[in-house]
């Protein structure tokens, strides 16, 4: 593997091993030097202060203490619950399945087509909702449908498929 670089225009590659690799520029930073006498400006307390726990080794504060006032995580309600196993579908409505099959003159209409018009990504379950109506005698495949979704799919003389 090689190393490029441009110095005044003219293109060098350098054989890359391991005693020429650095770090790229601007990524790493010199630490302050501290407790290194006055001179340097951070002897002395070396930038801990007067006495105290937190001039002292081995202090450390807790996770989200902040200085006695009611920290953010007790301040902030707990709200809601979220069921560790559910399943969440992503919902597609009966009026969107029908612009789309007019649009494209489709009269199947399955996941791969829903992923296609960008419905449905490619890891999501899709469950057709019932806001809308369907004129159109369609082929629906999904992983989920509602009952309003089913009956009118029917009704118009499609059938449903489940995934």
């Amino acid at each position: 593997m090689y190393l490029f670089s441009e110095s005044e225009g003219q293109h060098k590659f350098k054989k890359m091993n391991l005693s020429n690799l650095k770090p790229a520029v601007g990524s790493t930073k010199n630490s302050k030097r501290i407790g290194r006498g006055t001179g340097s400006g951070r002897g002395g307390t070396s930038t801990r202060g007067h006495k105290g726990a937190g001039s002292r080794s081995g202090h450390k504060t807790k996770i989200g203490f902040e200085g006695g006032q009611m920290p953010l995580q007790r301040r902030v309600p707990k709200v809601g619950f979220k069921p560790i196993n559910r399943t969440e579908y992503v919902g597609v409505n009966l009026d969107v399945l029908q612009a789309l099959a007019e649009k494209h003159s489709l009269t199947t209409i399955d996941f791969a087509a829903l992923q296609a018009h960008g419905l449905a990504s490619k890891n999501d379950l899709v469950k057709i909702l019932g806001r809308g109506e369907v004129k159109a005698n369609l082929e629906i495949t999904a992983h989920a449908f509602s009952a309003t979704a089913q009956k009118a799919i029917e009704a118009a003389g499609g059938s449903i498929v489940k995934l």
